[in-house]
């Protein structure tokens, strides 16, 4: 549902059809949709989309340039592979899948296809994790250093699909994911991790803290990320950083710390963000970049699938590291 909101406000391009075996939804009762944040589901009114049931038929449409993939992650591959091989280009929602063997057929299949594969990882589209990317891009405040990133939620209940690990790899790798991907896109893949955490079920972990291991040798950097489902009613979602720059500390709490920047002469400044932060905002922008990317030809560097595909070997082997108590390699 935030993916069609945020669509209605694109540039250059816009939803012409619309799939889900669900016929309600098709009808537009969308009142039993809920979520992170955003608003709650409503009567939608679809106007004159095409509806379809059948995703092989959708993707059949001669008049569709990209399919917008919002399943829960079990369904990514063979969905992605179906558009792909129809001739479409795709944005799929994160995790790219539950495997890297189903990842890397997705990446084949989309090579084969000629086509363009996209991972929909919103969080570099929000105002503040963008500040962060931009900010070392162009060293204004020199190289990262360090720092600790956190994503905690409440247990989901309001999804059976999202509650079930086995369609969704549960909090370590449909929650963290978005901490591994942030990670890797601004200071490059880790060699090793060694991570601590809690897995009820002695399978499936639900809370974790990571130390992403880079080589001395190179300078770092020095990272560590608590996620997962932890916290309790009284807050729901919480998400933020503390990040060491050579010449500036950045700070972000959602909620709580609006982003901050302090410098060495002892100044703290809240910069301007671009952007809105209303909910769907990010999504918009997140959307908008894979329509710019169909028209180029040219994934973007935000939703490359390689980097989403090593987002989530990382996720698989920080919950390898839980489990055995081991430094182990990141890929």
């Amino acid at each position: 549902m935030i993916h069609y909101l945020a669509a209605a406000r694109l540039r250059g391009a816009r939803v012409t059809a619309l799939c889900t075996r669900d016929p309600k939804k098709l009808a537009g009762d969308w009142r039993g949709i809920r979520g992170n944040f955003g608003p709650a589901g409503v009567r939608m009114d679809l106007g004159d989309l095409k509806r379809y049931a059948d995703f092989k038929e959708m993707c059949a449409d001669p008049d569709l340039d990209l399919i917008d993939i919002c399943t829960p992650t079990h369904l990514h591959p063979e969905m992605a592979r179906i558009a792909l091989q129809a001739g479409k280009n795709v944005l799929v929602e994160k995790a790219i899948a539950l495997t890297t063997q189903d990842a890397d057929g997705m990446l084949r299949a989309a090579e084969k296809a000629g086509r363009l594969l996209m991972v929909a990882h919103v969080l570099p589209f929000f105002p503040e994790f963008a500040f962060v990317v931009e900010t070392l891009r162009s060293g204004k405040y020199g190289r990262l250093l360090g720092g600790h990133f956190k994503r905690i939620i409440a247990q989901p209940d309001w999804s059976d699909d999202i509650a079930d690990a086995g369609k969704t790899g549960g909090p370590a790798v449909d929650l963290h994911i978005h901490d591994t991907h942030f990670i890797s896109l601004i200071a490059g893949v880790p060699r090793r991790v060694f991570s601590t955490g809690i897995a009820p079920d002695g399978r499936n972990v639900s809370y974790l803290t990571t130390q992403y291991l880079y080589d001395s040798t190179d300078g770092g950097p020095a990272l560590t990320c608590s996620s997962g489902a932890a916290a309790k009613k009284g807050r729901e979602f919480v998400h933020g950083f503390e990040l060491y720059l050579e010449r500036a500390t950045l700070l972000f709490e959602s909620g709580t710390q609006p982003l901050t920047v302090l410098t060495e002469d002892g100044k703290k400044k809240q910069p301007r963000l671009k952007g809105s932060t209303e909910a769907t905002a990010a999504f918009t922008a997140e959307l908008q970049a894979a329509v710019e990317g169909v028209r180029s030809g040219i994934v973007p560097d935000l939703l490359c699938a390689k980097l989403a595909r090593d987002a989530l070997a990382l996720c698989q082997r920080e919950c390898q590291s839980v489990l055995s108590g081991k430094i182990l390699t990141a890929n």
